[in-house]
């Protein structure tokens, strides 16, 4: 079977609207279908009215980013869009990137890159403002060649005008999707970037928090990825997702869907058919 369960909408980072993108699913032959956008639930909120069509069953999801040395994202699924105390966390984390947002700004103007807000609004969308869109507002100024110059040389952590935006403990971040009735899943693993012991031992204590899932299948992960991913959701009991991480243009190289064993994802369905 073909499923998503990790792709990004206009409401963060992604380049294609929510009704784009279950288009290009039922282009795609698309079973399953999420959009987990970057701490925020406008993405899937313009599809409330959405009435799942027979070839494709839309999920729910969000990908949260927690406080750690390297990466480490956690994607919720099947929460009540409406949690008070969930709505309230994400207001908050936007809240905090607009006044980054702000600073990076005046940082840009600094180093002569004339980039004002009103710009990025539009080259976003909406108020939603991430490091792709201030890096296509370069690239269409002739500041650098193209998006991946943008980055090298200036967005990256630890480039000159990156900054860092507010996060939850991980701790926190899975309580928060758990209290609002989800399951939550560790995103690409590979980008913790540490050792597969210290790996393991995050996984441990992730676990303890109320963790539930590994995204095994992802579009970057390789076979012996995927086999020692597997192997991890089995020693903790843990129910393993797929996921392209699909951005359209923000994210070249990445095509949406996933093909996976039906029998692989089916403790997963389980869930989601609960939920």
């Amino acid at each position: 079977m073909k499923v998503d369960f990790h792709t990004h909408s206009t409401g963060s980072d992604g380049t294609d609207t929510p009704y784009e993108l279950l288009n290009l699913a039922l282009e795609n032959d698309i079973e399953y279908l999420s959009i987990c956008d970057h701490d925020t639930l406008d993405g899937i909120k313009a599809l409330e009215n959405f009435t799942n069509l027979k070839k494709l069953k839309f999920v729910p999801g969000i990908e949260i980013s927690a406080e750690f040395p390297t990466t480490l994202h956690l994607l919720g699924y099947g929460f009540d869009i409406k949690n008070e105390r969930l709505n309230k966390v994400l207001e908050d984390l936007q809240e905090y990137r607009k006044k980054r947002n702000v600073l990076m700004i005046e940082n840009m103007q600094k180093f002569g890159f004339q980039i004002t807000l009103e710009e990025l609004k539009q080259e976003a969308g909406g108020e939603l403002i991430g490091r792709p869109h201030f890096a296509s507002l370069m690239v269409k100024k002739n500041y650098v060649i193209n998006k991946q110059e943008a980055f090298d040389k200036y967005l990256n952590k630890g480039a000159p005008l990156y900054l860092d935006k507010k996060r939850l403990e991980p701790k926190d971040a899975i309580l928060l999707i758990k209290e609002a009735g989800g399951v939550v899943v560790l995103a690409h693993p590979y980008q913790t970037k540490v050792d597969e012991q210290n790996l393991d031992n995050l996984i441990r204590e992730l676990v303890d928090y109320g963790l539930d899932g590994i995204e095994a299948y992802y579009s970057l992960h390789t076979k012996e990825m995927i086999k020692r991913y597997k192997a991890l959701a089995k020693k903790y009991d843990l129910f393993i997702t797929a996921g392209s991480d699909y951005h359209g243009t923000n994210k070249t190289g990445i095509e949406m869907g996933i093909n996976i064993n039906k029998e692989g994802l089916e403790p997963f369905l389980n869930i989601l058919r609960m939920l």
